[in-house]
């Protein structure tokens, strides 16, 4: 526009040098309204400049489709069936040849201990018994003889016959006593008549006194065999008593013998296990103990397991915890291959555990137990996988990205490109992924929303897509 009023202003120029212009009333004229044209455009082109412009945002649709809700987690394989093959005895562990990656059958040798110590102590308990039941066969030995106690019994049968002929010669000497007085005072009435001698009274009295005499040595001879009774009687008791004596040795040596043969037996188990099986068919995993050592009964040597047989692993938040149930599936990714593995929760143990993040925090997690819908796959034991848990999902909902909504109090809302201009739109949402929610009011399938409203973003502003 200036440059064609200057044309113009060139043009009147020339056509004034050359005498042939208008007159200079009109050329004055001209010129002015060329001036106030030219003014006019600098100012539109000052405002069109300085106008504001359209704020460029990202654009998303809303559309209806496919949402899935899921916990996102990492986890890890891990052999179903896994064994643990301890020594169930001590000794001299010979170093085992197996490598893990080794594949082993049911019952074949893994490990074996030096069965020479268990060899020595089996036999130096076979004769402590062969000692014991000697002992016990030597008891009777020391029981007295029959003779003895058939000798004891004639002892006691004599001293009671010498204790009878004792006790009838007392009975004898008491009438020869009695009679003996009867004479004496007989002699004694005679001899104060004056019809006998005083010599033959004295004489009445020492056959008297004799007689007395005679009776007391009777007696103490009943009392002599009455303890030669008591004694032979005492010495049978004694016989007999050391008949039953050794009675309770017998119960002693048994006892002694029975627990022998208990050590016996576990002693010859022990032997038997100084090869140790492998319970179960599969593959070594790992060798705990390659080298020969001693070791101590329940000591680990290695562990065995069919890597065939994997189960999932995933330990997450007890908060998302229970949003997951057993049968709900599983998407693997990030496993190493290029394409996801399936797979189907089968267990969310009933415990949890306290794990530290890696930002120091304490977190309450819980491990949830799954399998893989297909068994074969190329993983192995403890391999790592990112493991995305599918809570909810249906496959027509209206949706938009969560990254278009902003809390507004109590709310969600988002903003709404309607002609060319931003709208905020409260919404309600229903379930939500990391990335999507679903619509349940506020928005219409095709309308498009704001993603990542900043602040220059309010009601009203003229906003364009990039």
């Amino acid at each position: 526009m200036t440059s064609t009023n200057n044309a113009n202003a060139e043009t009147l120029t020339a056509q004034d040098q050359n005498g042939k212009g208008p007159p200079t009333g009109n050329r004055n004229r001209s010129r002015r309204w060329l001036y106030v044209l030219g003014g006019l455009g600098v100012v539109g082109l000052v405002i069109y400049a300085f106008r504001p412009q359209p704020v460029e945002v990202d654009l998303a649709t809303v559309e209806r489709g496919h949402l899935q809700v899921t916990v996102n987690a990492d986890g890890k394989t891990r052999v179903r069936d896994r064994y643990v093959v301890a020594t169930p005895v001590a000794g001299e562990l010979q170093r085992i040849t197996l490598t893990e990656g080794d594949t082993i059958a049911a019952g074949a040798a893994v490990a074996r201990i030096d069965p020479l110590p268990l060899t020595s102590q089996v036999q130096a308990t076979q004769a402590r018994r062969r000692s014991v039941a000697a002992q016990l066969a030597g008891v009777d030995t020391q029981r007295p003889k029959p003779e003895a106690l058939a000798q004891a019994n004639s002892r006691i049968r004599a001293a009671q016959a010498q204790h009878t002929q004792a006790q009838a010669r007392v009975s004898e000497l008491e009438a020869a006593r009695t009679q003996a007085q009867r004479d004496r005072d007989r002699m004694a009435t005679l001899h104060a008549q004056g019809a006998v001698a005083r010599q033959d009274l004295e004489a009445m009295d020492l056959a008297l006194t004799q007689r007395q005499q005679e009776l007391e040595t009777a007696r103490q001879q009943v009392s002599v065999a009455q303890a030669d009774i008591e004694a032979a009687q005492a010495e049978r008791d004694r016989l007999r008593a050391e008949q039953q004596d050794p009675d309770y040795l017998i119960d002693v040596y048994q006892g002694e013998i029975a627990a022998l043969d208990a050590e016996l037996a576990s002693l010859t188990v022990d032997a038997s296990r100084t090869t140790i099986a492998a319970p179960a068919a599969g593959r070594v995993l790992e060798i705990l103990e390659p080298s020969a050592r001693y070791v101590a009964a329940g000591t680990p040597l290695l562990t065995v397991g069919d890597p065939n047989g994997l189960e999932l692993v995933i330990d997450i938040l007890s908060t998302d915890a229970v949003r997951v149930s057993p049968g709900d599936p599983i998407v693997l990714d990030r496993w190493g291959g290029d394409h996801t593995l399936e797979a189907t929760v089968r267990q969310v143990e009933p415990a949890a555990f306290t794990e530290v993040s890696a930002l120091g925090v304490d977190e309450q997690r819980v491990n949830v137990i799954a399998d893989f819908v297909d068994p074969d796959v190329p993983l192995g034991d403890g391999f790592r996988v990112n493991a995305q848990i599918v809570v909810w999902q249906q496959e027509d909902v209206l949706k938009l990205p969560i990254s278009a909504l902003f809390r507004c109090d109590t709310d969600w809302c988002t903003f709404v490109k309607d002609n060319g201009r931003a709208q905020q739109r409260t919404v309600e949402v229903g379930p939500r992924s990391d990335f999507e929610a679903v619509v349940e009011s506020g928005l219409e399938a095709g309308e498009q929303v704001i993603l990542y409203p900043g602040d220059q973003i309010e009601p009203g502003v003229r906003v364009r897509g990039r």
